[in-house]
This record gives structure tokens, C-alpha cells and sequence, in this order.
């Protein structure tokens, strides 16, 4: 497996991460756990070292997963969790259908010292702000972390799904090692600011959603039925008509992938891994086929001659449906 350089932090990582949320969150009903500790050993012989999680994936349980299974592992991989939901209102971190935020800077020291105990880690490596909380200044955030550093707790900070000036302000107080926002051939937005502004400071792009929550594999279609927990339901892209609409996009990456030897999800992978040296995608998994078939993106090499036909193609592909219902978007950008 190759490795990235996350940013100017020197922070190494595998070229390709691994997600843990759907394990026990948000992909239907959380999967068997001693499954999930041997796919998550599996990767780490396979070459993965970097994994990510967070505190509100469960809540709780997915950390604990990821601790249990990477204890043995310790010093062979990366670990990335996350702060900033209020899990004290709801589990989920929601309230009224609307996230809960808490990134105050006492809250992000206790889920600093829980997660610590779930990972069971002595240091988080890599600890990001899950959303920008409006009512917690991010020079606060970046303090606090900041402090967390200073005592040996945590060693990177990160921010996810945050708009420039939010970047430019944490990154002024605390250097921002990474930036974790959904980026794949279907979600193209951070392309007009968001990455000229973490190649200006030296930032690494931890895209999630490489594979457009599955529908870019190319397994996917308008007759495709989801469990009622899977929350592919309460989004607009995934309506049935959006999924009709938007398999032009499946058929192109089906196209280069026949020419290539490779799957459409390989070739969305590497798609995204040729745009920028310190891009590290973590699509997420719970069945070994589909992680030795990611890792074998790693391997595909698009020339610039493909790039620039995927590009022409996709031009002139509209993507019908928004990402996230509104309440969730107004969440990101800020």
C-alpha cells in the first residue's frame, strides 16, 4: 500500500483509509461485531492505517469497535475521531430533526477523555470538529484542541465540512492537519475554494463519501430498496427518480472502468486520488470483497489524457437531487 502525507503536518497515512461509520450507524442496522473486528484486522494486514470514526457514530459503539479491534494494532495505524455533537440531547446528537452542536471547549475536553478510554488509546492522532458549532467562536475550538496537544492527549487537529474562513481563522490558532468534507465525482463543490485554500496552507483532504454513499459502485439503481435505519432514505439524491437520473454518471465510470480492467468504484477512487498527492479518500465498508476491491484503486493509474476525457464527460452530467436534507446543509460550508 502506498502512503500520503496528510498537509504540511507529516502526518503519514495510507493512500486510502478506511471509514468505519456504517459498521454500526447509519447504513442500516449495525453489523456483526465480531464481523467487523476481523474486516478491520483484515485491512490493517491489507496495507490500511488510517481509520475514522467518531464519538456520535453509535453513539459510542463504533469507537468502542474500532478500539477493540485495533488495540493488538496500536502501533501500526492511524486513528481519526471526532467532537462537536451534543450526544446529552439525543444519542444521535439531534434535536427537533436538527443536529444539537457542542463544541464548547469543556464539552470537547470530556469527549476528548471518553473517546481516549473507547479507542483505548493514550493519544488521539488525528481529532476533528465534526460540524462548526455558530455559537462557539472556532479561535475557542482550535484553544482547545490546541491545549489537548500540549498535554499529550491529542496529536492532530482537524476540521469537517468547514468553509474557508472558518479554516483560515482555526489554522491561524492551531495548524489544521486535515479537512474532512464529502468530495467524489458527484459532489465536485470543494473544488472552487476549499481545495486552493488547503493547498495554500498546506492541508490535507480527507474526502468523505468517496463512492457517493455507495451509488457510484454502480450497485445501485432506482429499483434498489434500503432498510427503513438506513438514512439513504431521507435524502434527496437517493429518491428514486434522483437515482434514475443520476446513473449517467455510474455508465461513465463504467465505461473508463471496462477500458482500465478495473469497477466503477476503482475508478471513482482513483479519480480522486489523482487530483492532489495529499488527498487520502476513506470509503467505508463491511464486507471484505468490497475493501479488497477498493484497495485495488490504489493500483489504478489514470493517465492525463483520462482524467481530462472523465472530466468532459462529467461536464455535461447534471447531478439531480441535493446531498442532504436542509437542516443538514445548512451544517456545512459555515
Amino acid at each position: 500500500m502506498q502512503k500520503r502525507i496528510l498537509g504540511k503536518s507529516g502526518l503519514k497515512v495510507s493512500a486510502l483509509g478506511l471509514g468505519c461509520m456504517g459498521m454500526s450507524f447509519s447504513y442500516g442496522p449495525p453489523k456483526d461485531k465480531q464481523e467487523m473486528i476481523s474486516l478491520l484486522r483484515t485491512a490493517v494486514e491489507r496495507g490500511v492505517t488510517f481509520f475514522d470514526t467518531a464519538e456520535v457514530y453509535g453513539p459510542f459503539i463504533n469507537e468502542e469497535l474500532v478500539g477493540e479491534a485495533l488495540a493488538p494494532l496500536r502501533d501500526q495505524v492511524v486513528i481519526a475521531t471526532k467532537f462537536g455533537f451534543n450526544t446529552s440531547v439525543d444519542p444521535r446528537g439531534m434535536k427537533g430533526g436538527a443536529p444539537a452542536l457542542n463544541s464548547r471547549p469543556e464539552n470537547i475536553k470530556q469527549v476528548a477523555e471518553a473517546s481516549l478510554k473507547r479507542l483505548k488509546v493514550d493519544v488521539i492522532d488525528l481529532f476533528y470538529q465534526h460540524r462548526v458549532d455558530p455559537d462557539v467562536p472556532i479561535e475557542d475550538v482550535a484553544g482547545a484542541v490546541k491545549e489537548l496537544i500540549r498535554e499529550g492527549k491529542v496529536k492532530h487537529f482537524g476540521l469537517s465540512e468547514a468553509g474557508v474562513q472558518t479554516i483560515r481563522r482555526a489554522h491561524a490558532v492551531q495548524p489544521v492537519t486535515a479537512l474532512q468534507s464529502e468530495y467524489s465525482l458527484w459532489w465536485r463543490r470543494p473544488e472552487e475554494e476549499v481545495l486552493p485554500t488547503l493547498e495554500e496552507l498546506g492541508i490535507g483532504f480527507v474526502p468523505y463519501s468517496p463512492l457517493g454513499k455507495g451509488f457510484l459502485t454502480g450497485k445501485i439503481d432506482e429499483s434498489t430498496t434500503f432498510d427503513s435505519t438506513d438514512f439513504r432514505t431521507t435524502l434527496p439524491r437517493f429518491t428514486p427518480e434522483a437515482r434514475k437520473a443520476n446513473h449517467a454518471l455510474v455508465a461513465l465510470l463504467g465505461k473508463i472502468a471496462a477500458l482500465k480492467n478495473s469497477t466503477p468504484a476503482q475508478i471513482a477512487l482513483a479519480w480522486l486520488m489523482a487530483q492532489k498527492s495529499w488527498i487520502v479518500p476513506i470509503p467505508g465498508t463491511t464486507k471484505l470483497h468490497r475493501l479488497d476491491e477498493n484497495i485495488g484503486a490504489v493500483a489504478v493509474e489514470l493517465t492525463s489524457d483520462d482524467l481530462r476525457e472523465i472530466d468532459n464527460a462529467a461536464a455535461k452530467i447534471t447531478v439531480q437531487g441535493a446531498r442532504y436534507p436542509e437542516k443538514l446543509e445548512q451544517l456545512t460550508g459555515r
